[in-house]
């Protein structure tokens, strides 16, 4: 690919809109001392219930406590939740889609337990570890890894498949290479793609099912500034205090849009042929 091309890839509107909202909001947890260095969890009582001002951006919520430093501060929390899925995610999810696409002796009983785990919906699977294993960002992050492993290791393995048969492993397999070092030099340099894409969108996903569990009771212990949190505490003053929802619940909008964005855009720039395939269709 020419570099006029692939400077057109890197500019695609997605790409670069996804990237720097996907940005900002690293910079707004990595900074979030600074941007708001307000308590999140100190009660204010005659503060309660202030709506957006200039001393108070995003308004005060029943306790009053300042919402605008909540939400900043619950961005640490969102973003450390999804990047430990993620993370889980992808080694787990890589290590059993490998597995099960290079040794067919070990595809069934693997893609069985993944199909299991498919039949329940996400959500409420998510739910039922998250309860069993009582609230805390480690079974949030556990009960996340366990959502987005199958669907992972099904895109790991199908891209395994692939490779496993393409003519460059077989040469290695023909001048002796072993099982480990095709594994490694060979299949998992070329996972990086579709592995790349796809744990974009468990990001996005993993933060938007961190909020709801929250939002439920089950992720980050009351007072935590969690997004789900912020956004529970305002749901009895909907009518009087809508504020103290619609700033959480946009945030949370625009960190999903934006991993989304992101996830799109890169397809576009380190897939062209899938986009362009689609495109024609």
């Amino acid at each position: 690919m020419s570099e006029v091309s692939q400077r057109a890839r890197f500019g695609q509107p997605a790409f670069v809109v996804g990237l720097t909202m996907a940005a900002t909001f690293v910079l707004l947890a990595a900074l979030a001392d600074i941007i708001a260095p307000g308590s999140t969890s100190q009660i204010d009582i005659p503060q309660a219930f202030q709506s957006p001002s200039l001393q108070h951006l995003f308004g005060t919520d029943n306790f009053g406590r300042d919402i605008f430093s909540r939400v900043v501060h619950g961005s640490r929390i969102s973003l450390g939740i999804g990047l430990s899925t993620v993370l889980l995610t992808g080694i787990i999810g890589t290590a059993l889609g490998v597995l099960a696409g290079y040794f067919r002796s070990l595809d069934g009983p693997i893609m069985r337990l993944m199909d299991a785990l498919m039949a329940f919906p996400s959500i409420m699977l998510a739910i039922g570890i998250a309860a069993a294993l009582g609230a805390g960002s480690i079974s949030i992050v556990i009960a996340l890894t366990a959502v987005y492993i199958p669907n992972t290791a099904r895109i790991v393995r199908s891209s395994t498949l692939l490779l496993r048969e393409s003519d460059f492993v077989l040469a290695a397999r023909a001048l002796g290479a072993g099982h480990i070092e095709i594994i490694v030099r060979h299949i998992l340099i070329n996972l990086q793609t579709p592995l790349l894409i796809q744990l974009t969108f468990v990001f996005a996903y993993a933060i938007l099912s961190e909020s709801a569990l929250s939002f439920l009771g089950l992720g980050l212990p009351v007072p935590a500034p969690s997004w789900g949190n912020v956004i529970a505490d305002g749901r009895d003053y909907l009518s009087e205090a809508p504020w103290i929802c619609i700033s959480p619940g946009v945030t949370l909008s625009l960190a999903v849009l934006s991993l989304n964005l992101l996830g799109d855009g890169l397809r576009d720039v380190l897939d062209p042929q899938t986009s362009d395939n689609s495109k024609s269709q």
